[in-house]
């Protein structure tokens, strides 16, 4: 079957999409210790917080801030939690605010996390938000996917490959997350498009990865009415195509999930996963770091949308070329 959605992916990977004006160096109370720096033509120091270091999406996202760094020419250093650990990343970020010129944070907790961002902007820090925004807090700007929207092509994807109609259960590491939350919540949204399709549970897998395969099977088993898995992620997408695969469920189950690991993308082009879009995980740490020196080079930034790119057996090769 071919996919339309495919073709929108180098679109939209360029429309910025804004939720607040841009965001300019003249409006904002720098450090005097940061401008000394720039005066100075002194190396930047940028930091980039990740929520979980550990987890297998992560290395992607750390070869676009390597990039940046040569490109800009700045330190910028990728710090975060080892596991989804709030208060780790809370007081890494405290500890470093002093050594800071830059902060790119992506949030384990919003709600958690926000009034640290206040405290470092407060410090005359400028902070921007990657992969996982933090709208409620004052960051300049957001460099990802809109993750709703991913999720509503997610679920649309899901009705299409099940024909409108079939049960679904839907996969994540970490269903109280706000990724998580909102990336759901457009699937919900995309999937309820279809005429038929009933959702059945939100599955927890945790991070694990033998947890996360072990999840999916025993939640197979317990409703083998099951007809689709929607993963919202990159580390429950590869279990649940490999479920198919272990139980040659290939025409029963059909598997949409996210992101280009490369058993995903292997198991994508043996038909164990129909599709899994692509969210540009080293632009965004690319990004993360180039939005905070394009702002103290004086050059006005906005929200970056990194895009929904759909891939499919039909063009899953292209990935590989990426």
């Amino acid at each position: 079957m071919k996919f339309k959605y495919a073709l929108l992916a180098a679109a939209l990977s360029l429309i910025p999409y804004s939720a607040q004006a841009e965001s300019n160096l003249s409006d904002f109370p720098l450090a005097e210790r940061i401008k000394a720096k720039i005066d100075a033509g002194e190396k930047l120091d940028i930091y980039v917080s990740y929520h979980d270091v550990s987890n297998e999406f992560a290395p992607f996202m750390k070869a676009g801030v390597a990039r940046a760094a040569t490109d800009d020419k700045v330190n910028a250093n990728f710090i975060g939690p080892v596991g989804a650990d709030a208060d780790g990343q809370i007081s890494e970020i405290e500890t470093l605010m002093g050594k800071m010129d830059g902060l790119a944070i992506s949030s384990v907790s919003t709600d958690a996390l926000a009034p640290v961002i206040e405290r470092v902007l407060a410090a005359g820090i400028p902070v921007v938000t990657f992969n996982t925004d933090n709208p409620d807090s004052k960051r300049l700007a957001f460099a990802g996917q809109d993750l709703v929207q991913s999720g509503v092509e997610a679920g649309k994807l899901m009705a299409d490959v099940l024909g409108g109609k079939g049960k679904v259960m839907i996969t994540t590491i970490d269903a109280a997350a706000q990724w998580s939350l909102d990336r759901e919540k457009g699937a919900r949204e995309g999937l309820a498009t279809a005429g038929d399709i009933e959702i059945v549970t939100t599955l927890n897998t945790g991070t694990d990865p033998q947890e996360i395969y072990s999840a999916i099977e025993n939640a197979m088993l317990a409703n083998p009415g099951i007809t689709g898995i929607l993963s919202l992620e990159c580390c429950s997408t590869p279990a649940a195509g490999t479920w198919v695969q272990r139980n040659n469920a290939a025409d029963k189950v059909k598997v949409v999930g996210f992101d280009l690991l490369d058993q995903t993308v292997q198991l994508v082009e043996e038909g164990q996963i129909q599709a899994t879009i692509d969210q540009a995980p080293e632009k965004q740490g690319f990004a993360a770091v180039d939005l905070i020196v394009q702002f103290l080079n004086g050059k006005p930034i906005d929200n970056l949308d990194t895009g929904v790119g759909v891939y499919t057996k039909d063009n899953i090769a292209e990935a590989t070329t990426k």
